[in-house]
């Protein structure tokens, strides 16, 4: 049986639409009322974390059919901008604009504040280190820090050289990326000083950057940009041959001109956890599937009429959610009345997202 039917979504106390595309695509029920920022799967269960502009956090339970339930919410004081889960899937992270790091443990259902920095913090990542895993948080306050949940200040703290735009882990490899284009490379064995700092090789400002999932963890990142570009970066110098970067996220100004002149930003990019292709998102509505190693497209869709703000594949690449709402790529301006906020669940199937052979 596949991962959708014509199961209809049920919420906590009730029985939901099923809305689906052209692609048989899933909305879940119930979500939130602002702009989406983060989605985020446990590595132990289909349950889904959704960080949101209307400063919540929602986690929706997926079954086997497609349906979706409203398990459990908390708040903020300000825009939630990244949510995350430890390995063992029995605490959410998140962090948000009122400068505060919030952990949401499963089993009791409690939220307590968890860190802290100067300024919005715009990231959240669980590091999987030997004997006791840490969270770390990255801030517009240009520092990274990182936390030990057992006691109540960071155990250490990073000072980077511009405000924290973005940053994944893959252990032992964290990659961060900053305003003004520097990308700082950490060995998370000496988590304290880059391994690494380079500029990007994208010629605009940094949106996100995500490390490969697959073996070797280490070797590897990508950085996309708000310029419609992303570019694929190993960390040895021995790798470097390989480094490369690619268009997407971009259409003609009108039909029949081929010129690509309309430009948007690359809001997500998530590496598949088995398979180690990855999908791209962006300001323009679409959705794209990549094979890095063999440097082509695997599939493309338009997913909505307005901006795709955030991506994620669950543990196992079964399912891919991904965000439609507005991603702030035109400032506030660009906020206009009856934008979507909705969460879409895409069944994967498997010549979708798994390698091609690579080119000779």
């Amino acid at each position: 049986m596949s991962f959708f039917s014509n199961a209809a979504s049920t919420t906590v106390g009730g029985t939901g639409n099923t809305s689906a595309t052209a692609e048989k695509d899933i909305e879940v029920v119930e979500p939130p009322s602002d702009s989406i920022s983060s989605l985020s799967f446990s590595s132990q269960a289909d349950y889904m974390a959704v960080g949101s502009w209307d400063n919540s956090v929602r986690i929706y339970e997926v079954g086997a059919g497609g349906q979706t339930q409203g398990k459990a919410f908390y708040q903020h004081q300000g825009p939630v901008l990244d949510v995350c889960w430890n390995k063992d899937g029995t605490k959410i992270f998140s962090g948000g604009a009122d400068n505060a790091g919030r952990m949401f443990d499963v089993t009791t259902g409690q939220a307590t504040q968890v860190a802290q920095h100067d300024a919005p913090i715009k990231v959240v990542g669980w590091v999987d280190a030997p004997g006791a895993g840490i969270l770390a948080t990255g801030s517009w306050d240009k520092t990274v820090k990182y936390w030990d949940l057992r006691t109540s200040n960071p155990v250490a703290t990073v000072q980077l050289p511009e405000r924290c735009y973005t940053f994944d882990i893959q252990y032992p490899l964290m990659v961060v990326g900053t305003a003004e284009r520097h990308i700082q490379i950490f060995n998370l064995t000496n988590p304290n000083t880059a391994y690494k700092t380079i500029q990007s090789p994208l010629k605009w400002q940094t949106r996100v950057v995500s490390c490969f999932t697959t073996s070797p963890v280490n070797s590897g990142f990508a950085v996309g940009s708000i310029e419609g570009r992303v570019a694929i970066q190993y960390v040895e110098e021995k790798d470097v041959q390989s480094n490369f970067s690619f268009k997407c996220h971009r259409r003609d100004s009108a039909p029949n001109t081929k010129d690509q002149a309309l430009v948007y930003a690359v809001n997500d990019i998530s590496f598949h956890p088995v398979h180690g292709t990855f999908s791209t998102c962006g300001s323009d509505g679409t959705i794209h599937f990549w094979d890095k190693d063999a440097r082509t497209r695997l599939k493309t869709f338009d997913a909505a009429p307005g901006p795709i703000s955030a991506t994620a594949f669950n543990r196992n690449g079964s399912i891919f959610a991904y965000a439609v709402s507005y991603d702030w790529s035109k400032g506030h301006s660009g906020m206009t009345p009856g934008m979507p906020n909705k969460i879409m669940l895409h069944s994967c199937k498997d010549e979708e997202v798994r390698k091609r052979a690579a080119r000779k």
